[in-house]
Order: structure tokens, then C-alpha cells, then sequence
């Protein structure tokens, strides 16, 4: 299953009696001629009907189907009922077909926050709309409108195209899934790695010590592994020209980490034993369990193939091959290939130091006397374990208080002593403008919302050079942010690359979503006797509820597109093992 990217909205607002049908009537087929695949939703502030009386599909919903659907080879059209309520924006837009276009125009809907270009009209004799919709992003009239927002000719439509044009242009950085400032995750994430740069901090480290770090530079191989031709097994060594022969005389015998010399002829044959080097003239290998050795002669007992059970020089790895990429984060596998290359020592990336606190009065430490409505600080301690398992050192500030001069003090010397400064908690839209100030005054912070839940308030930038992330204050949106966001940060930094572990599982239960955002659900996923992995949620899913984090081992992912799961249907899911260690 693909995912369905979150298609960029256009809207047109304008008073009854502008003409926007007429207007997109005659807009449409500019676009349409400059490539666009378009789909559009119009708003209808009466009941209205697309069948006509007398047509089959007209008769059979007037019988008292709910939903009906008429298709032929060409077209077909949906029509449901919704008698008890108006069907709801976000399902109306997941309704489309997101991957066959490329923007969706809506005319109405004027309530729900998106991008729109007002319509305007002196004759009409209404006011202009745009000082009252903040989303309203440009003015198409035809008098002058005193707006910095772009203006254009309303009855320019090669300029309306143009400015349509542009917008979708902008959109491919930042979706404005929902309008207001509202990032895709995929958006938001590729913002903040295009804003970081790899450390460049390198120190020559014992291998023992060695496990977790990123490797600084690629580890040419300096020797062949193997280093000689050698037995894959305990047999008997032969030449490939002489496998006619028969039966062999021994010659001798070739132990690991011995040599023999001396050339072994036709006719002749010695025993050797696994990783020992083959002699002078051997080539092929037969398994001890084959032959059958008296009076110092050997018989064979099974076909025998040229080239059989020797290892080549090199064949694992050639001299001068890179052993191990810059970039690898080392675990016991390329420990154990650099040990066996003679590298007592590894170029690594000098670790990350990761500055994390907690913001609030409210907030207390674990072990201290819970005041009445305050709450232990349990992110700290989930975010420094994140750190660690990262790979990264941390430089644990506590809580912080609200108070401004402390709060300035104490970033000002994370920013100057540490690769990355981490906090939770007072970064929501409208909150905490106190720390809003502070970060504006020693850096350039953007304070986003994301189209996810849990985890949608996120600010990220700089404080001077450093990178800062702020995290929500709920746990487990706090945690869900770290692996969405700040994970692959730390890989950028430390120079490496970041893809999740993405798997496909059955649903095992109904699972409700909001389209129009990614959902991030915390479940339990198995392997049934067929093999099929399934999934289903740890319970209760609120972004407080810590419980469903620690019960879990995956994300289930729901994506923008889907207003919900069906039991059997397709998922994705994103294993935690390691990542939560």
C-alpha cells in the first residue's frame, strides 16, 4: 500500500452573485492546457440532485438507498444521503483520488480554514472579504484594493493562472494541507534536514570502544579477506585436473593457520581442515564424509565438482574495497569486520552532546512531594533514554522554571556548549509567550503545527548556530515527535542516513482517523500460522496515556488520505525494537 500525498487546496471566496462558477468555468481549461490534473468540490447551500427522475439510479434511491453508485464505461458518480448531518470537509477531500491529481479547487466552504483567492466585483456592491479571512492569500478584482496580499484583474484569467500556478509550485515544500501555517510530517522533516549540516567533529577511538559510534571515514580494506585461498570444510584437498583419477595418495595434511609448501601432483591428494590454506596445486575440496581413507590412500564416494569448497583470496573482500562506509553506525558486525582487517582503532564521529529540559512551574522531579496540580516530569527521563539510544551524550538541565532571565541563561549556555538543545513542554500555538520571546532573542525559532496526531505543535530552528527542537508537553506525543523529527535530525548531524523500518501488517481491529492527518496509532503486531503479520492497537489512545507506548511495539501509521481502518484492511506499521531501547 502507498501512501496518498496530502493534495495542496485552492479555494475561491467571494459574495453571492460574483460569478466564481463562471469564473472556474472559464479557468479551468487555461490550467487544464498547462497540465494540471484538476479535481474540484463545490459547497451547495441547498439540496440538490445530480440524477434525473425517471433514470434507474434515480428511482432505486429514491426507493430508500442510502448510498447509490452509478458507473458505465466512462464516468461513475456516488450519491450518499446524509439526512442527519452535512458530510464533513476532511472525508469529503479524502474521497478523491489524490494520486491522479495534482490540485483541488473548491468553491464554497467558505467556514473551513485553506488557502483562498477572493472574488470581487464593484458592481455586487459588497465589502472586500480578505480583512476579516485571514486565509484569504490574494485579491482578484476589479477595482484597486488597499491589501499588501498580491492583487490581480479579475478579468485577467492568464493572471489568475499564473498566480494558480505559482502557489501549486510553492506547495511541493510546504503542504498547506488544512491552510493556517499546517505542515505534512513529510514536509515538516524534509524542512529540518535541508536546515542541518553534519558535524564535522572526528576522534581516533579504541575499537572496544567503538559500539554505537558513526564511522568518520570509509575503512579501506588493507588485506584480501581471506588473505589466501582456503578449505570451506575439514576434507581432502584435490587438483581439478586430476578428479579422473580415481583414487589419491595422501601427501599430507594442512591444519589452520599452518602452510604446506611443497605442490601437490596428479594422482595426489592431502587432508585439510576448514580455513586451512590450500597447497600448490589444489583447488578443489571434497567433505570428509565422502571419501574413504586407508593405507594412506583416499576413494571418493559422491560426484565431485571442479572448484568445490575453497574460498578465494579476497572472495569476501578485496584489498583496497571499502570495508565499512563513512556513515555506518558500528554494531557487533562491522566491529567484528574491522578486528578482523587489524584495525585496533576507528575514525569515529565525536558524539553528539544533546541538551534537554523541561519547562513549567507546574512541573515537578520524581521523589519530591507532588504539590496539588502539578505533575511529575516523565518526558525528561523517556527523552534522555531516545538520546542515548541515538548514540548521543546528554547534558541534562532539569526542569526549568518559568521565569525569563533563568530561562534565557540557561539556553544561552546550551547553545554554546552543547550539538543540539532539546526541550518539552510550552510550545504550543498561543502558549508560553514568555519562551517564545527568549528563543526569538537568541536565535530564529519557527513554532509549526503539524497535520499528525499525536504531536501536531512542534518548534524547530536555531538558537546562534545550534539547532533547537521544543516538543509537545503530553508523553506520548513528546515521543512520537523524537522519532518522526529529532531522530532523523541526529542522524543528519552525525552524518549518516535515516529510513525507518516500514512493514505492512493486516488490521486486526477497526481504527477511526481523521483524514487529512497522519496518524500515529501505538499497537501490538504478530506473525499468524500463515505468516501474514496483523496488528492492532495497545488500547486507549490518548496522547497522555503512556501506558499505550510501553505496551506497544509498533506505530501504526494512518495516512492523510484515510478516514479510518477496516478490519483485514492494509497498514503500515513501524516496528520499535531498538528504537525505543
Amino acid at each position: 500500500m502507498t501512501p496518498a500525498p496530502t493534495l495542496p487546496l485552492l479555494g475561491f471566496a467571494a459574495w453571492s452573485g460574483t460569478g466564481k462558477t463562471t469564473l472556474l468555468e472559464q479557468l479551468i481549461p487555461l490550467l487544464v492546457a498547462r497540465g494540471l490534473r484538476l479535481g474540484v468540490l463545490k459547497h451547495a447551500h441547498h439540496d440538490f440532485d445530480i440524477d434525473q427522475p425517471g433514470k434507474d439510479s434515480h428511482r432505486l434511491r429514491k426507493a430508500g438507498a442510502n448510498q447509490m453508485m452509478v458507473a458505465s464505461r466512462r464516468r461513475h458518480a456516488r450519491i450518499i444521503e446524509t439526512e442527519l448531518a452535512e458530510a464533513d470537509f476532511r472525508e469529503l477531500l479524502a474521497s478523491f483520488d489524490q494520486t491522479s491529481l495534482d490540485l483541488l479547487l473548491v468553491e464554497g466552504f467558505k467556514h473551513e480554514h485553506f488557502p483562498k483567492i477572493e472574488l470581487h466585483r464593484a458592481a455586487i456592491g459588497k465589502p472586500l472579504l480578505f480583512p476579516d479571512d485571514r486565509d484569504i492569500i490574494a485579491v482578484a478584482s476589479d477595482q484597486s484594493a488597499d491589501t499588501t496580499l498580491p492583487r490581480l484583474d479579475i478579468n485577467d484569467l492568464d493572471a489568475i493562472a499564473d498566480f494558480v500556478c505559482d502557489y501549486l509550485a510553492g506547495c511541493q515544500t510546504r503542504e498547506q494541507g488544512a491552510g493556517n501555517g499546517f505542515l505534512s510530517v513529510e514536509a515538516a522533516r524534509d524542512t529540518i534536514l535541508a536546515a542541518l549540516t553534519p558535524s564535522s567533529g572526528c576522534t581516533l577511538t579504541p575499537l572496544a570502544q567503538c559500539h554505537g559510534a558513526v564511522l568518520a571515514t570509509d575503512l579501506v580494506s588493507p588485506i584480501n579477506v581471506p588473505p589466501h585461498a582456503n578449505s570451506a570444510m575439514d576434507g581432502v584437498g584435490l587438483r581439478s585436473d586430476d578428479l579422473a583419477a580415481g583414487r589419491w595418495q595422501l601427501v599430507g595434511e594442512v591444519l589452520a593457520g599452518q602452510q604446506h609448501h611443497e605442490p601437490v601432483l596428479a594422482g595426489q591428494a592431502v587432508q585439510i581442515m576448514t580455513g586451512a590454506p590450500v597447497p600448490p596445486g589444489v583447488d578443489t575440496v571434497v567433505m570428509r564424509e565422502e571419501t574413504v581413507m586407508a593405507d594412506g590412500w583416499v576413494t571418493i564416494q559422491a560426484p565431485i565438482k571442479a572448484g568445490q569448497n575453497v574460498r578465494q583470496a579476497g572472495e569476501d573482500l578485496a584489498k583496497g574495497a571499502v570495508a565499512i562506509a563513512a556513515g555506518t553506525r558500528l554494531g557487533a558486525p562491522q566491529l567484528g569486520l574491522a578486528a578482523s582487517l587489524g584495525q585496533a582503532t576507528l575514525p569515529v564521529r565525536t558524539p553528539l552532546k544533546v541538551a534537554l529540559f523541561s519547562t513549567g512551574d507546574e512541573v515537578q522531579a520524581p521523589g519530591e512531594t507532588l504539590a496539588p496540580g502539578h505533575i511529575f516530569d516523565s518526558n525528561r527521563f523517556t527523552l534522555m533514554a531516545q538520546i542515548r539510544g541515538a548514540g548521543c551524550e546528554v547534558m541534562d538541565l532539569g526542569i526549568i522554571p518559568d521565569d525569563q532571565a533563568v530561562l534565557r541563561q540557561r539556553l544561552a549556555e546550551a547553545a554554546a556548549s552543547a550539538d543540539l538543545v532539546l526541550s518539552s513542554g510550552g510550545v504550543s500555538v498561543g502558549n508560553a509567550d514568555y519562551i517564545k520571546g527568549v528563543l526569538a532573542e537568541l536565535g530564529h525559532i519557527d513554532f509549526w503545527r503539524i497535520q499528525m496526531r499525536p504531536g501536531r505543535p512542534l518548534a524547530f530552528g536555531k538558537l546562534g548556530d545550534t539547532p533547537f527542537f521544543g516538543l509537545p508537553g503530553n508523553p506520548v506525543a513528546a515521543m512520537i515527535c523524537f522519532l518522526q523529527f529529532v531522530e532523523p535530525a541526529i542522524a543528519r548531524l552525525q552524518g549518516r542516513s535515516w529510513q525507518p523500518l516500514r512493514l505492512s501488517a493486516l488490521a486486526s481491529e477497526r481504527m477511526k482517523s481523521r483524514p487529512g492527518r497522519t496518524e500515529f496509532l501505538r499497537g501490538v503486531f504478530h506473525q499468524d500460522g500463515n505468516g501474514e503479520l496483523r496488528v492492532r492497537t495497545t488500547g486507549p489512545q490518548g496522547s497522555g496515556i503512556l501506558s499505550s507506548m510501553s505496551d506497544a511495539n509498533c506505530l501504526i501509521e494512518i495516512v492523510p488520505s484515510q478516514p479510518g481502518i477496516a478490519i483485514g484492511e492494509r497498514v503500515w506499521i513501524h516496528p520499535l525494537q531498538g528504537r525505543l531501547a
